[in-house]
């Protein structure tokens, strides 16, 4: 029986293998690997694909939202809003520029955060509001750009997990005033190693980013402001350019599969991801919730097949954020509580993904 991985990162290089080491190659050979040619083209063929003005290459995802922020003026005095359910990179941004975190639930049928609980979350104290566009599916961005607008707040789009969804017709990347993107190699489009990006259509903002993201300086050997080092790698750069010419049709894959597990597993108990008819998402995860998930996950192991767990705890539960451990966020810990992720990725093909959805059937049987 052949085993149905949950994600395969090195199949990414096997289906390019010639491509990929041409790049390399190509980057080797030119003795330049760092701020180079590589970089400078993928970021205008990344912002050409997302429809944003600008682009900056940094380290990694985690990064790009601490960069941008840094950039807004977010810092110690500051609240920032934040999704309960999330990965902990967005928490620790925040964090990092020493603001505040507010968590703001989510809608439970789409897991991303819930326009409506923003009012009660807002202080005079809030300046931003980082909506995640969570397992590739963008949140509900015009309520809250609209909120935003009303109370003059910064919007910084964490889209680490939504390279290529879209919004209403507009591009993740696009949708707040900036975006942060995770190039981590298990991502729709992912590197060999580390990497990110920031997108937005504000000058200012981009020639902060740049400079912060580079010793704080735009000169060399000049620095006239604090900054750190978080650039994108000139190799991981030419390799993600090679990946971005192929993110389209692997999405679309993606959008195969999951359309497979909706028809599939719609007459099973699992609860089931919902995308409202204005949202295009790229699926970077498929996740289903499930009331008795350790036992699910050892059946589908049981039948080599792997699942995953995103997340089993939630931010404020994490002993980083054990000041936060006596918050109720009912709606958030519901979620991490029953959530399973089943395989995705351009990987598998329609077969596998019917062999999922047979023996998750024979599970509940």
């Amino acid at each position: 029986m052949k085993q149905i991985r949950f994600l395969d990162v090195g199949w990414t290089y096997q289906a390019l293998a010639p491509k990929m080491d041409a790049a390399v190659k190509r980057v080797l050979e030119s003795g330049w690997f760092i701020l180079g040619d590589e970089v400078e083209a993928f970021e205008k063929e990344f912002a050409l694909y997302t429809g944003a003005k600008h682009c900056i290459g940094c380290g990694n995802g985690l990064e790009a939202l601490e960069l941008v922020l840094r950039a807004a003026g977010v810092g110690p005095g500051d609240e920032v809003l934040v999704p309960s359910n999330t990965f902990i990179a967005t928490w620790l941004a925040v964090t990092r520029t020493g603001a505040s975190i507010v968590p703001v639930e989510p809608v439970e049928s789409t897991y991303t955060m819930d326009p409506q609980k923003l009012e009660a979350a807002l202080t005079p104290a809030t300046k931003a509001i980082i909506p995640v566009h969570l397992y590739g599916q963008p949140a509900d961005m015009d309520p809250i750009m609209e909120f935003a607008a009303r109370h003059n707040l910064f919007v910084l789009t964490d889209a680490a997990q939504a390279h290529g969804a879209v919004y209403k017709g507009r591009m993740s990347g696009t949708l707040g005033h900036a975006a942060a993107f995770s190039f981590y190699p298990g991502k729709n489009l992912g590197a060999f190693g580390d990497g990110g990006a920031v997108t937005t259509m504000d000058d200012e903002i981009a020639d902060k980013v740049r400079k912060i993201a580079n010793y704080g300086s735009t000169e060399k050997y000049v620095h006239d402001s604090l900054g750190f080092n978080s650039r994108l790698d000139e190799i991981q750069a030419a390799c993600l350019r090679v990946k971005l010419d192929k993110l389209d049709n692997w999405n679309w894959t993606r959008k195969t599969i999951a359309a497979i597990y909706l028809e599939g597993l719609k007459d099973t108990p699992l609860v089931l991801p919902v995308v409202p008819e204005h949202i295009q998402s790229v699926w970077h995860l498929f996740v289903v919730r499930c009331k008795d998930r350790d036992a699910l996950i050892r059946h589908l192991a049981e039948n080599k097949i792997e699942a995953a767990i995103h997340y089993p705890i939630p931010p404020h539960k994490q002993g980083a954020y054990k000041d936060m451990a006596g918050l109720s966020l009912p709606i958030s810990e519901a979620i991490h509580r029953e959530v399973v992720s089943l395989p995705m990725g351009p990987h598998m093909n329609e077969e596998d993904a019917r062999r999922v959805v047979d023996v998750i059937k024979a599970f509940f049987k």
